[in-house]
């Protein structure tokens, strides 16, 4: 239960952290911010995954599931917005 408990902080604080850098970004700058993104997704996929590496319990599963999900969606998404912002420097 402490760990859990250590764990719910660790996110929260980063949570918390996160939502104040960005919110302070310019506009012109957050769309290459959040390309950058796309590696702390990747880091995240891997993180997840090992947590099936070993013998998971219930909530190592449902926590890795999660994990994963919202990195696939993140790397997706940040890698739809990088090729955008990409096009608009490609020559017809």
């Amino acid at each position: 239960m402490r760990e859990l408990l250590l764990l719910v902080g660790v996110f929260a604080g980063s949570l918390l952290v996160g939502y104040l850098l960005i919110r302070r970004v310019p506009p012109l700058l957050h769309t290459p911010l959040m390309s950058m993104t796309n590696a702390i997704s990747a880091v995240t996929l891997l993180g997840g995954l090992l947590l099936f590496a070993g013998e998971p319990g219930l909530r190592e599963i449902v926590l890795g599931a999660i994990a994963l999900a919202a990195a696939a969606f993140n790397l997706l998404g940040g890698l739809a917005i990088t090729d955008r912002m990409l096009s608009f420097f490609r020559k017809d």
